[in-house]
C-alpha cells in the first residue's frame, strides 16, 4: 500500500546567516513585530547560529531505516521541513521523481493541535499542489501522545534526572505554551496531563505538575499559563530539587536548550534550587521502534494499537474538523 515514510518537521537553521530568513519563514503572514524576531534570534546566536533539530531529524531518520531495513516494512525513509531545507515541497517532489505514489507522514509533533497537527496536514497539502497532479499521496500517522514507545524512554530520562536530587524533588513536566485561543480547538491541554500522569506513574509518582515554556505573543494575548520560571520562583524554598522534563519536545532544539539549559538554570541557581534536565527522546531505540509500530497499524490491520491510559487513540485520518485554526 505504501512505498515511502515521510518524516515531517519544523525545520533550523544551519548557521548564522540563515537564521533570520528562518524566523522569516516561520511567522510569515503573521503580525509579529520585528523587535520579537530579533531578541529570538540573539538565542540562536548565542548558541551557535545553528540548530540541532535538523541535525536530530536526521538521525532519527537513519535510525530509522536502519531498524525498517532489519525488522521491515522495508521502506525509503524521506525529510521535509515546514520552515527551513529540505523543504516539504522540495522533498516531494524528489519522492515524485523516484517513483513514489504513496507514502505515510511521521510528523514530529506529539500532541494534537492546530500548530502541532492540523497546520502539518495544510503543509503537506499545500506542497503536494505545488508538485501538481503527480504528486505522491501522503497519509498522516496518528498522533502518539500516549505510546508507550514514547512515555517509557521520556520515563526513563527523567528517573536519570532525578537520581542525584534530593529525596523529594518534583517533576515539573514543560510544553510549548499556546494562546488559550488556539488550545481550546483540540486536546492539547487533555493529552498533555495525560501523558504527564502516565510517565510520572513510571517514575514512582513523585510530586508533578504541568507548565508551560517558549510563549512568543503579546503581552494582551491570552496564553496558556503558568510559564516555567514563575513556577520555579513559586517553588522556592518549598521543595528540595526540581527535574524539569520537556515532554513536550522530541529533541533538545533552541527552545529546550535556551529556555531550560539556560534561562530556568540561572535561575535555580539564583534561587539555591537545585535542578537537572532530563533528556528528550531524540532518536532513543525505543521511540524509533515507535514510528514502525504506527506504520505497522496501518499497512497491517492485525497489528497491535499500543497505548497506555485512558484517552482515546487519535484516528488514523483526522477528520475535517480536527484541531481548527483559532478565529
Amino acid at each position: 500500500m505504501y512505498e515511502a515514510i515521510l518524516i515531517v518537521s519544523f525545520g533550523g537553521p544551519e548557521n548564522r546567516d540563515e537564521v533570520m530568513p528562518f524566523l522569516e519563514n516561520v511567522v510569515r503572514g503573521r503580525r509579529i513585530p520585528r523587535e520579537r524576531l530579533l531578541e529570538v534570534a540573539e538565542h540562536y546566536y548565542h548558541l551557535g547560529g545553528r540548530s540541532p533539530i535538523n541535525q536530530h531529524v536526521r538521525d532519527l531518520a537513519a535510525a530509522l531505516r536502519d531498524c525498517l531495513a532489519e525488522k521491515g516494512p522495508a521502506l525509503p525513509v524521506y525529510i521535509g521541513n515546514r520552515n527551513w531545507h529540505p523543504l516539504l515541497p522540495d522533498s516531494i517532489r524528489q519522492m515524485q521523481q523516484d517513483g513514489v505514489r504513496r507514502a505515510l507522514a511521521f510528523v514530529t509533533s506529539a500532541f494534537s493541535s492546530y500548530s502541532g497537527c492540523r497546520q502539518y496536514l495544510e503543509n503537506i497539502r499545500d506542497a503536494r499542489r505545488q508538485v501538481g497532479d503527480a504528486a505522491p499521496e501522503i497519509h498522516k500517522l496518528r498522533n502518539f501522545f500516549n505510546h508507550p514507545g514514547f512515555l517509557e524512554p521520556m520515563a526513563a530520562n527523567i528517573r536519570e534526572a532525578l537520581s542525584p536530587l534530593p529525596a523529594g524533588a518534583e517533576i515539573l513536566f514543560t510544553a510549548h505554551s499556546l494562546p488559550v485561543s488556539m488550545a481550546k480547538t483540540s486536546r492539547y491541554q487533555e493529552e498533555l496531563q495525560e501523558a504527564c500522569k502516565r510517565t510520572a506513574d513510571m517514575c514512582g509518582n513523585p510530586p508533578w505538575r504541568l507548565v508551560y515554556q517558549s510563549r512568543s505573543g503579546p503581552p494582551s494575548q491570552p496564553w496558556l499559563d503558568p510559564d516555567v520560571l514563575d513556577a520555579l520562583r513559586n517553588l522556592a524554598g518549598k521543595i528540595p530539587g526540581v527535574a524539569i522534563a520537556p515532554i513536550g519536545f522530541l529533541s533538545d532544539h533552541v527552545e529546550v536548550l535556551w529556555d531550560l539549559d539556560e534561562e530556568a538554570a540561572a535561575l535555580c541557581r539564583e534561587l539555591n534550587l537545585p535542578m537537572r534536565r532530563a533528556a528528550t527522546v531524540g532518536a532513543h531505540p525505543q521511540f524509533v521502534e515507535m514510528i514502525r509500530t504506527l506504520v505497522l497499524e496501518r499497512t497491517n490491520p492485525a497489528a497491535p494499537r499500543l497505548s497506555l491510559g485512558t484517552l482515546p487513540l487519535c484516528p488514523d485520518v483526522c477528520p475535517d474538523d480536527c484541531c481548527p485554526a483559532p478565529t
